[in-house]
């Protein structure tokens, strides 16, 4: 590409039929909006940490069971607001200063019992380094049909249950939490650092802390110990669980969506726009989950802080017009990409079923 034809890419759409330009010229599109601000930052995790506070606290306060159960909920869902604050600092692109970045990171990762060295490590390094590469990327990889007739019946049944729709909670808490980050063995983590020990015995320090003032406030109320954990601690672990299995699945799972075995394939494909989906909801339900969604522009360039991401988006399908996934979310879409991507095969570039039949092709996308 000619240093002409970059200068035109920096202030015009690139054409349907066009290649793809370079991701160094995509981020130059977004680099106006990668100024980040400590107090911004700081004043929204301050005031998730209050709600999500206030949350654990109702499920102590009010004695009825429902309200309890709502309020678990809702607890679970603020851990997962706050985890996207954790998220963005992990990224270095919550504030502009790295030493606050890993205080506040780690702060916003204790209520998911998240260490953050090890997130860091398998997320940023691992997932937006090799993302949708089989053999990397772990997160949801899909299996080939080869790789699935060789599990044993039980490693089936967890699979279909997996990619069934209704798998996030156990996938990830299983998959991601427990085998990857929480005091993972040399399997699944072959290299250690002290951090990883370390922020593990911080996190599990704060579980203890945090079930222990539940079985406090439990007896000082005379209520059931057992109901009060279970409302003010493992509801909302869970509800987090399935929360992030689901963001990151319909991240990167979607029938137009490609995954690859081969490196040299999968860099021509560039990556960072085509294996993204940009999941739209009503009601502006994606800024009440910290704008995670406009998640093309978050793969393009992670140093976009979550309160620039979506007029980040915005420029990406202006200036890519339709080259990114963009997917209005319904419970009705869900489910059919949960009917359809079950397996993959990398070579034909389509989704399988369990018998191994083809439900879709995924798009093709090579960068000249």
């Amino acid at each position: 590409m000619s240093a002409n034809t970059v200068e035109a890419t920096l202030d015009q759409p690139i054409p349907v039929g066009q290649p793809i330009p370079h991701r160094k010229v995509i981020r130059s599109w977004l680099t106006p909006l990668t100024e980040r601000s400590v107090m911004r930052a700081i004043v929204l995790q301050i005031i998730d940490t209050v709600i999500l506070t206030a949350g654990i606290v109702g499920t102590v306060y009010f004695e009825s069971v429902l309200v309890k159960l709502l309020l678990a909920v809702f607890s679970g869902f603020m851990i997962g607001r706050i985890f996207i604050l954790g998220h963005d600092a992990c990224h270095q692109s919550f504030t502009p200063h790295r030493g606050l970045n890993k205080v506040l990171g780690r702060l916003a990762f204790l209520p998911s019992l998240t260490p953050y060295s090890l997130w860091e490590v398998g997320h940023n390094v691992v997932h937006h380094g090799q993302t949708n590469l089989k053999g990397f990327d772990f997160v949801w990889a899909p299996l080939s049909l080869e790789e699935y007739n060789k599990l044993t019946p039980a490693e089936k049944a967890l699979e279909r249950h997996y990619r069934s729709g209704w798998g996030p909670a156990l996938y990830y808490m299983l998959e991601i939490w427990w085998k990857k980050m929480f005091f993972p063995n040399k399997k699944a983590m072959p290299a250690t650092r002290p951090a990883f020990f370390w922020d593990n015995v911080l996190v599990s320090a704060f579980a203890v802390i945090w079930v222990s003032a539940l079985v406090i406030a439990a007896i000082q109320t005379n209520q059931s110990i057992l109901l009060t954990v279970i409302m003010g601690f493992l509801i909302p672990f869970i509800f987090w669980n399935a929360m992030i299995g689901f963001v990151v699945y319909v991240h990167h799972t979607h029938p137009s969506v490609s995954w690859y075995s081969d490196k040299s394939e999968w860099l021509r494909a560039q990556p960072f726009v085509s294996t993204t989906v940009h999941l739209v909801f009503p009601f502006k339900w994606g800024a009440w989950m910290h704008h995670i969604m406009e998640h093309t522009a978050h793969h393009v360039d992670m140093s976009v802080p979550l309160y620039k991401l979506k007029e980040a988006q915005t420029k990406l399908e202006t200036m890519l017009p339709e080259r990114i996934i963009i997917q209005k979310f319904s419970w009705a879409w869900y489910f059919d990409t949960a009917k359809q991507c079950k397996l993959y095969d990398t070579e034909k570039k389509c989704w399988l079923d369990f018998d191994g039949n083809k439900t879709a092709d995924s798009i093709k996308v090579v960068l000249s």
